[in-house]
């Protein structure tokens, strides 16, 4: 009955962004870094490696180098032409995506709309992977920040286009009339459909630090102008510190693990595994910080955007999915919400589509890694599902500490064997085979 729909429907329209700050963020409060205790005691064993790189190889930093890694001829730019040649900013799909969502009004019908949205989004899984793969110009690191990009417009409008067929049904089911206003409004007036189908509100949920469209966003009350100044010289700070890292630690490593993956020699690839273990872990973890507290802070910062919860406290996980759950809250707020629930309102059973979940995770995982460096072997694919036997044992043998340190170990070991095995298959697919660049 109508009772029914509008149970189902205002379930799935719940709020998913309140006003909140970081906790990294000082006026958060937050002080609970006791899994940092774990990992300290993991990381230090191997601290005194960065010392040994540099004065085995002296100073290897080159940050003209590093422009190399996108762009192969200053005079093309075939990442940035991809991304600003994005076919969803043409105002002939914005008009065809508003319209579909305006359906009640007569503008379309259903199927049609549908149909158009669903080609939409094919175009943009499709359309980059495709350029990518054939523009011989475009280099690996190019490829990955392009198809990023498309990916994350891909999971917006497809919430978009949920939450706006949500509000339809709603207010086909109480028939009422409503206001017209948008997100992009100066003074952040509360917005009902369909007044929220504007190009100026869609815009802004684009650019906006989430994935999750909502007619109302929580806003924040003014630009705070030393915040945003703070963020801008982390994010500079912090981006010259793993360009440093990646050349003078990790570069050196990856070249001298390719011989011994290739000769299959079990003791030096186990010796060059550990020894790429910590460099990369301490990038990644440079890498979630300059990402997820300086940038998305400093874009949200821009925006007036009050919701600051991009992550939680991963750090203290003890449980493989605790993890999961809390290291990109944008990314598990858009599978909770158009994923995993409907599934379950579908009646699956928990299991099997928090499995589904799993894959999904693997599918996008792939693509932005195998797509880029132009070949498929599934090592992240595989890396991603092997996190779902890894939860079930560490739920069933470790608790506490002793599991915080099974998910600190998963992340220092896991990373670097995907990133070798990577590494060894480009270099044996386009230089023909390895070498060991430098004797260890």
């Amino acid at each position: 009955g109508i009772s029914s729909v509008l149970n189902k429907f205002q379930i799935a329209l719940q709020i998913c962004h309140r006003l909140q700050e970081s906790l990294l963020s000082s006026e958060s409060g937050y002080s609970n870094y006791r899994g940092i205790l774990n990992w300290c005691v993991i990381i230090v064993l191997d601290g005194p490696l960065f010392l040994f790189q540099l004065h085995r190889y002296g100073i290897l930093v080159d940050p003209i180098q590093v422009v190399s890694l996108f762009l192969k001829d200053p005079y093309s730019w075939p990442a940035a032409c991809l991304i600003i040649g994005n076919p969803a900013e043409h105002p002939y799909i914005r008009t065809v995506l508003t319209s579909f969502c305006r359906r009640s009004q007569g503008t379309i019908s259903e199927g049609t709309g549908a149909f158009l949205y669903c080609v939409n989004l094919g175009a943009i899984l499709c359309f980059p992977s495709a350029t990518v793969l054939i523009v011989n110009s475009m280099t690996p690191v190019g490829g990955v920040f392009a198809l990023g990009v498309y990916t994350v417009l891909l999971l917006k409008l497809y919430s978009y286009k949920d939450v706006n067929k949500w509000c339809r049904e709603i207010r086909q089911a109480k028939a009422r009339p409503s206001v017209h206003r948008a997100n992009g409004n100066a003074v952040h007036s509360h917005v009902t459909y369909p007044g929220n189908l504007t190009h100026r509100d869609m815009y802004y949920f684009i650019f906006a630090p989430t994935l999750c469209y909502e007619l109302n966003f929580p806003r924040s009350p003014r630009i705070r102008k030393r915040f945003l100044l703070r963020r801008l010289l982390e994010m500079l700070f912090l981006m010259q510190l793993q360009v440093g890292l990646i050349q003078q630690w990790m570069v050196p490593t990856v070249q001298n693990s390719m011989k011994p993956f290739q000769n299959m020699e079990l003791s030096r690839m186990v010796e060059r595994l550990l020894k790429l273990a910590v460099p990369n872990h301490l990038i990644w973890l440079i890498f979630f910080y300059w990402f997820f507290h300086s940038s998305m802070n400093f874009v949200a910062e821009l925006m007036q955007f009050g919701d600051r919860e991009f992550y939680r406290d991963w750090w203290n996980s003890e449980t493989v999915p605790y993890f999961w759950a809390n290291w990109n809250i944008p990314v598990h707020k858009w599978c909770l919400r158009h994923f995993y629930k409907p599934m379950l309102r579908r009646g699956v059973n928990k299991l099997p589509a928090q499995i589904a979940v799993f894959l999904l995770s693997a599918f996008f995982h792939e693509y932005l890694v195998s797509i880029p460096l132009k070949m498929f072997r599934l090592w992240a694919f595989m890396g991603m599902m092997a996190q779902v036997p890894l939860a079930l044992f560490v739920a069933r043998f470790l608790r506490g500490n002793y599991g915080n340190a099974a998910v600190w170990m998963s992340l220092i070991i896991g990373q670097p064997i995907a990133v070798l095995m990577y590494v060894h298959d480009y270099y044996v697919l386009h230089y023909g085979g390895v070498s060991e660049a430098r004797t260890a």
